[in-house]
């Protein structure tokens, strides 16, 4: 499994890509969804913004804090997908759909400063974060709906899985808006 360190380091580099990719579009582009049922590249990207925001950062910090959801819980366990994405320190490359829902679905962006900004917060908080890990009860635990019992520095790293995943969801955005 990578160190936070090395996982923060990864995260700040396709943050990068994906606002070198954002400067490259414009917002016809950023708004257009391939079908109804697909999310467009600001949709996909404020996705990422509010999950590692609202879910796994949040999550982070319940574990550091000790209450909450979180559980102390050492012999709560991973599930058998959960192992096998941090034993191999990414997701498996395929699509995850998820129906359409008001509290699921993503929000189409108002402004490409608007992502920029959510980006940079993310990294932000997740420099912020990083630094206080060390102290983390590795038994304080909260439930990934897939993944099982996961630790703050498994909340942690999978914000970078996550943002990498979705990189196989920009290539494919971009291709289908090309088209």
């Amino acid at each position: 499994m990578r160190s936070t360190a090395e996982a923060l380091q990864a995260l700040e580099e396709t943050v990068e890509r994906y606002l070198i990719e954002l400067e490259a579009i414009d917002m016809e582009q950023l708004q257009k969804k391939p079908s109804e049922e697909e999310w467009s590249i600001g949709q996909m990207y404020n996705h990422l913004i509010q999950s590692a925001q609202f879910m796994h950062l949040h999550n982070v910090d319940q574990c550091l804090a000790g209450g909450g959801a979180a559980a102390d819980d050492a012999m709560a366990e991973k599930t058998e997908s959960g192992t096998e994405v941090f034993d191999r320190g990414s997701f498996p490359p395929v699509r995850i759909r998820i129906p359409a829902s008001p509290q699921y679905t993503p929000k189409q962006p108002e402004s490409k400063e608007e992502l920029r900004a959510g980006f940079r917060s993310v990294v932000e908080r997740m420099k912020r974060t990083e630094s206080t890990l060390n102290k983390a009860p590795r038994s304080k635990k909260i439930h990934h709906p897939r993944f099982g019992a996961l630790d703050a520095n498994e909340w942690f790293l999978l914000v970078e899985m996550h943002y990498r995943h979705h990189l196989l969801q920009l290539e494919r955005l971009k291709n289908s808006s090309n088209t």
